[in-house]
């Protein structure tokens, strides 16, 4: 799972009805030094790639998600669904502590 932050939602003229129910947004991934104040302000664009992710949970622009992307973003589909990305949490906090190196 990546987090990310919200960056914008994509607007289509035309939707596969198996889509029906959920949205599409701009997830813009968040680096290590980003996860301790991700949700109390707004972060930088990162230098990774922003990338689209479907989204079912009501996430809006601005706020922290988490995104599973892969053969693992269909498990929520009773049915073959073309989805490499998918939205399955929106984090109120985060706290992230980075590992400690053994030296």
């Amino acid at each position: 799972m990546r987090i990310c932050q919200v960056i914008g939602r994509l607007t289509l003229n035309i939707q596969d009805p198996s889509y029906k129910g959920g949205r599409w947004l701009l997830a813009n991934p968040l680096d290590a030094g980003q996860m301790n104040d991700a949700c109390h302000k707004p972060q930088k664009l990162t230098s990774q790639s922003t990338f689209v992710t479907y989204d079912g949970l009501g996430a809006g622009e601005g706020d922290i998600v988490g995104v599973v992307e892969g053969a693992e973003a269909t498990a929520p589909f009773d049915f073959p669904i073309p989805i490499d990305a998918i939205t399955v949490a929106i984090f109120d906090t985060l706290s992230y502590q980075p590992p400690a190196t053994n030296t």
